[in-house]
Order: C-alpha cells, then sequence, then structure tokens
C-alpha cells in the first residue's frame, strides 16, 4: 500500500528546478538577469518615458538623475560597451554642401603681352617741374637745350666759343630760333674751331651770310669771324680759352637761389667784368648782358629757380671735383 501525498508532485518539481538551477553556470545565470531586466526595462520605457517635468518638489531632479543613471546602467547592460567609432556613427553627417570649402575655380592665366604699354617721354618730360619760363608751348629743342645743357659747366674750348657766338646772336633772335640753327651753324663755322674760323677770310664771309637758312647779316659773321682769332691770342696766354673764362670764377661755377624768375638778373657784376676784358681784348657782341646769358648756358653760374628738377642737378656737377684741361 502506498501512500500518495497530495503535494508530492510539486515537491518533486522544486527539486528539478533547484537542480538545474544548481547546475547552470554563473554565466547562464548573469545572462538569463541580464535578459530579464532588458526585458523589464524597455516595455517601462514604453510605458514610462523618462524626462524632466516642472515640479514642486525638491527632490524632482535628484530623483531624474537616479532614474537616468539606472536607464544608463540597464542600456550599457543590455547593448555591452559602447566604442567611440559607434558613439561618432550615432551622429548626423553634415551636408555635403554645409560647412565644407568651397573648391577653388581654377582661373586661367594669360600670358603677359610682350608689348607693354609705356609711358612716352613726351608724358614724362611733361610731368617734371621746370623753371616757369619753360611752358607747354615751348619748343622742344628749347626744352631740351633747358634740360640738358643750360647750366652745365663746359670746359672745352670748341664748346664755349659755341655759345659764346649764339648768346650772340641774341641781339636779332631768341633762344628757339638759334638752337633750330645750331646744326647748319656748325656746318657753316667748322665745328666752331678757333683755328679753322679764324682763316676765313671775305668770300667766306659773304657764303655765310647769303645762306638762307641761316639768315645771318655779313656783320654778325664777321664778329663771330673776329672772336675767334681774339681766342687763339687767349690760347697763347693761357693754354686754353677754359682756363682763362674759370680763371675769373674762382674755377667754380655761381650758385645762386632764384625762387621766382624776376629775382634772376639780365646782368651780373661778374658778367660786366669779364665783358669789360672781352672787349678790351677786340671782342664783338660781347656786352655785359650777352656774356651773362654765356654764363648761364656755358654752366658758370646756376640760374635755374630752385624748385626745378635741374637745380639740383647743376649744383651737384658744380660740386665735383675740379677736372678741368
Amino acid at each position: 500500500m502506498s501512500f500518495i501525498f497530495p503535494n508530492m508532485s510539486k515537491t518533486k518539481a522544486d527539486v528539478r528546478r533547484h537542480v538545474l538551477e544548481k547546475s547552470r553556470s554563473p554565466k547562464e545565470k548573469e545572462k538569463t538577469t541580464t535578459t530579464t531586466q532588458t526585458f523589464l526595462s524597455k516595455h517601462l520605457k514604453k510605458i514610462y518615458p523618462l524626462g524632466l517635468q516642472r515640479s514642486n518638489s525638491s527632490t524632482s531632479l535628484s530623483s531624474a538623475s537616479s532614474s537616468l543613471s539606472s536607464q544608463n546602467s540597464l542600456d550599457s547592460s543590455h547593448t555591452g560597451t559602447t566604442t567611440q567609432k559607434d558613439q561618432k556613427s550615432t551622429l548626423p553627417l553634415p551636408s555635403p554642401t554645409r560647412n565644407m570649402p568651397l573648391p577653388l575655380e581654377k582661373k586661367e592665366i594669360l600670358p603677359v603681352p610682350n608689348t607693354v604699354p609705356q609711358p612716352s617721354m613726351d608724358s614724362f618730360h611733361k610731368s617734371l617741374k621746370r623753371c616757369c619760363w619753360i611752358t607747354k608751348n615751348s619748343d622742344k629743342v628749347y626744352v631740351q637745350f633747358h634740360d640738358e645743357q643750360w647750366g652745365v659747366p663746359v670746359y672745352d674750348d670748341n664748346i664755349l666759343f659755341e655759345l659764346l657766338a649764339m648768346s650772340g646772336m641774341l641781339m636779332d633772335y631768341n633762344w628757339t630760333e638759334i638752337l633750330k640753327k645750331k646744326e647748319a651753324l656748325r656746318e657753316a663755322f667748322a665745328g666752331f674751331d678757333p683755328n679753322s674760323v679764324a682763316k676765313m677770310g671775305e668770300e667766306e664771309i659773304s657764303e655765310i651770310g647769303s645762306n638762307k637758312t641761316l639768315m645771318l647779316a655779313e656783320s654778325r659773321v664777321r664778329c663771330v669771324v673776329e672772336n675767334a682769332k681774339c681766342i687763339l691770342k687767349i690760347v697763347g696766354e693761357y693754354s686754353s680759352f677754359s682756363d682763362y673764362l674759370w680763371e675769373y670764377m674762382n674755377y667754380k661755377p655761381i650758385i645762386n637761389i632764384y625762387r621766382h624768375p624776376r629775382k634772376v638778373p639780365i646782368r651780373t657784376p661778374k658778367a660786366e667784368t669779364i665783358s669789360r676784358d672781352l672787349v678790351r681784348r677786340g671782342f664783338r657782341l660781347a656786352g655785359p648782358v650777352i656774356v651773362h646769358s654765356f654764363m648761364q648756358a656755358a654752366g658758370m653760374t646756376n640760374d635755374h629757380l630752385v624748385d626745378c628738377f635741374r637745380f639740383r642737378e647743376c649744383v651737384s656737377l658744380a660740386e665735383r671735383p675740379w677736372r678741368h684741361v
């Protein structure tokens, strides 16, 4: 006879469950517990979404903080440790047209033309400040004379003779008219060589006087020939016409400081002194006004106005060491 206890089947089931749980490994137990917790947290989030609600209770923030920490622990236990690479993948990708540097446009580099426009010499010369008697209507030959010769010290006998002869022609013409004839004058007077001019006879003087290009009266031509003879006498005494003239200047040009053209004299005491001696020696057309014009052209005196660009240049030439030959 066997006794059947009403709770025998239940006891056997409990014993079997206990044996099975005991035989399980710790890892299986942990996995089961984690799965259960994850399932519960997943469904609880659907029913009770976590968020900070306005509350008058002072413990609302702390409770919310504890809830968030518990949620993070549950999520991390379910998904495992999240790597940095996984976190970056969850961020929204930037739009390809936002915060991206635009590609630089390739500009076509054109070759530089060989013919680069250069400022003309006329425009260059017009931009310079000159003595006020050089105006926009002044002839180019006169402007060139002012820019290149007037006020430059001269030590060559032939050039000094040429300038003295042309200064004497100011009795009949102005500088522009004389300068336009300069090449013809040089040809007629043998390059203003005193030795050649001094040998000219009446026939040659008459021929030059009848030259329609020069338009010089025979009396003016004769004055040039007589002056050449006087220069030869001075050369015999002073070895050169240049030595004779520059001795009056103490071998240094006179540098004047004139700001206005009305201050520039037409004759000076120095010009008067030289003129008297020239006339005494037999020179013609050698008055003090003509001699002063000659001194200006030969650079024996610097009468450029101080605001003229040539003033400083001629001063520099005047301050050079003496190179008279």
